[in-house]
C-alpha cells in the first residue's frame, strides 16, 4: 500500500495554518445555503484566530483572517466579509523599485559623513574649529583605515586624503598632523610615575578636540 505522504499532497496556499484549516475552507465553498456558508465562515475565522490568541488585539487583526481566508480559498469564496474582499493582482503586487543614492563614496572605508564633513569644512571661517576637527578626523581616519585594511596609515597618506576629498581647499598644518600619536600605541609604563598624569593630560586635550568636532558637525549635518 502506497503511503500517503504530506510531500505528495497539494500546495498549501498558507501553510503557517495547517492542513486542517485549509479542509476547512475547501468544505465552505461546498455549502449551498449562503447563510449556512456566512456563518461556518465566521466559524472558521474564529479557529484561525485561536491559531494566535496574543495577536487578537492588533490593528487589523480580523481584516488579515478575512484576507488570508480568501487567499486559503484561491479567490473563489463567495461569502459576505465585513471588509472589501482582496483580488489576487492586489495581494501579488510587485512593490516598486526603490531608488538608490547616486553619491559616489570616494574612500568607502571612511564613509560618506566623513567625506561630508570635509566639504563642509572649506566653508568654515573659524581656522581654530577647522584645525581641532582636522586633528580629531586624522584620528579617526586611523581607527576606520586599521578596522578595513588591518595596517596603520601613515600620516602622508591622511593628509593625502583628506586633501583630495577636500579638492585641495583645505590648508592643513602637516607638521600638527604629523605630530600626532597614533591612538593603538601603547599607554605608558605602569612604572612611569608619570604616566598618570600624562594620560590624563592627553585624555584631557581629546575631549577637548571631540568637543570642538561634535558643535561643527552638528553645524554641518
Amino acid at each position: 500500500m502506497l503511503k500517503n505522504y504530506n510531500y505528495t499532497r497539494r500546495k498549501l496556499h498558507l501553510p503557517e495554518y495547517g492542513r486542517h484549516i485549509q479542509e476547512m475552507v475547501d468544505s465552505l465553498a461546498g455549502i449551498e445555503n449562503r447563510a449556512e456558508r456566512n456563518k461556518q465562515a465566521r466559524a472558521v475565522i474564529a479557529v484561525m484566530g485561536n491559531l494566535n490568541p496574543l495577536l487578537r488585539d492588533t490593528a487589523d487583526f480580523t481584516h488579515k483572517l478575512w484576507d488570508h481566508m480568501f487567499i486559503m480559498s484561491n479567490f473563489q469564496l463567495d461569502v459576505d466579509s465585513p471588509y472589501p474582499q482582496p483580488t489576487r493582482d492586489e495581494l501579488t503586487a510587485r512593490p516598486q523599485r526603490l531608488p538608490y543614492s547616486t553619491g559616489r563614496i570616494v574612500y568607502k572605508h571612511y564613509g560618506k559623513y566623513l567625506q561630508r564633513i570635509i566639504q563642509g569644512l572649506k566653508e568654515e571661517k573659524d581656522s581654530t574649529a577647522v584645525s581641532n576637527t582636522i586633528d580629531n578626523l586624522a584620528r579617526y581616519m586611523r581607527t576606520k583605515s586599521y578596522e578595513y585594511n588591518h595596517e596603520h596609515p601613515s600620516n602622508e597618506v591622511i593628509i593625502r586624503d583628506i586633501k583630495r576629498l577636500s579638492d585641495n581647499a583645505l590648508s592643513l598644518d602637516e607638521a600638527t598632523l604629523s605630530s600626532l600619536r597614533s591612538e593603538y600605541k601603547t599607554d605608558s609604563k605602569p612604572n612611569n610615575p608619570n604616566g598618570k598624569k600624562q594620560k590624563n593630560a592627553q585624555k584631557n586635550s581629546h575631549n577637548s578636540h571631540n568637543n570642538t568636532h561634535k558643535k561643527f558637525f552638528h553645524k554641518h549635518k
